[in-house]
């Protein structure tokens, strides 16, 4: 009954969502998915569930989607197996091809890529570095992008903040802030990632400041745990919501979890990706 009562409730989102008169808007459908690095974790290692992931992709059909974790052999088979998306991102590590990727993919016959590039959450942004107390290189990719239905141009930013370092996670996001203020100071603005951090924490204040939380504001939601750790049952743990979409000047209809379906392997990753459906 459940079920139902949200694909009734779902329904009625996207009938909202197109049947907009006047002005021309634009449906868009947003993922953030960490994909988990490729070594290790025995019977869910990459090899066993990197076609579950492509199932899932091809199944929700995203417009845009962005990545963290991914490494370069990842990379290569998401590419080659995912030919309707085009892509942009690098290599944290040198700023070409090593390390983990915070890569954005775009739906070719729906975005045209008009500019983008990478910079990194640290002091010395422009630079493959490490910034304040972060255990890692973090980065964080960017692009301006035009839908080709409307010509409307929006911004989608893509991030993965440190695991460790506290004063990291906060100077990484107002640095992130800062930049999406810089590249685009009014109209559209999508931002992915694994926060590591619930959004009660005081890291997010500057950016609710200037964004509104999917989780938050879709009138059809979910607030299920977004970390696994392999186990399921850390959907019902509040401590794991860790996977959030930020936006500015949007109206978001729906936000899920991507934790109810198997895709063809019990895992995609140690994180279910999140999704938001909105228009602007």
């Amino acid at each position: 009954m459940k079920k139902l009562i949200y694909l009734l409730a779902a329904s009625l989102v996207m009938l909202a969502m197109f049947s907009c008169q006047g002005e021309k808007t634009n449906a868009i459908k947003v993922i953030s998915y960490n994909v988990r690095c490729s070594g290790g974790d025995g019977e869910n290692h990459w090899d066993k569930r990197k076609h579950a992931s492509i199932n899932m992709i091809h199944d929700e059909k995203p417009t845009i989607f962005g990545l963290q974790e991914a490494n370069p052999d990842q990379m290569q088979y998401l590419v080659e197996n995912l030919p309707e998306y085009g892509y942009i991102g690098v290599g944290r590590e040198d700023g070409v091809e090593s390390g983990e990727h915070m890569s954005i993919f775009y739906l070719k016959d729906e975005v045209e890529l008009l500019d983008g590039g990478t910079f990194w959450l640290s002091e010395t942004p422009e630079q493959p570095s490490k910034g304040w107390d972060a255990a890692c290189k973090r980065s964080c990719t960017w692009t301006k992008l035009k839908m080709k239905s409307t010509g409307k141009e929006f911004v989608y930013m893509n991030t993965h903040l440190d695991h460790v370092g506290v004063e990291a996670r906060k100077q990484g996001l107002a640095l992130i802030v800062e930049r999406a203020n810089e590249i685009v100071p009014e109209g559209t603005v999508f931002l992915t990632a694994d926060f590591n951090a619930l959004t009660t924490n005081p890291i997010f204040d500057d950016l609710k400041a200037v964004m509104k939380d999917a989780r938050e504001e879709a009138p059809v939601t979910d607030r299920r745990g977004t970390y696994n750790g392999w186990n399921a049952e850390n959907t019902s743990n509040p401590n794991c919501v860790i996977d959030h979409i930020f936006y500015r000047a949007a109206e978001a209809h729906s936000f899920r979890v991507l934790c109810d379906k198997n895709y063809g392997a019990p895992y995609i990753s140690d994180h279910y990706p999140v999704v938001m459906e909105a228009t602007f």
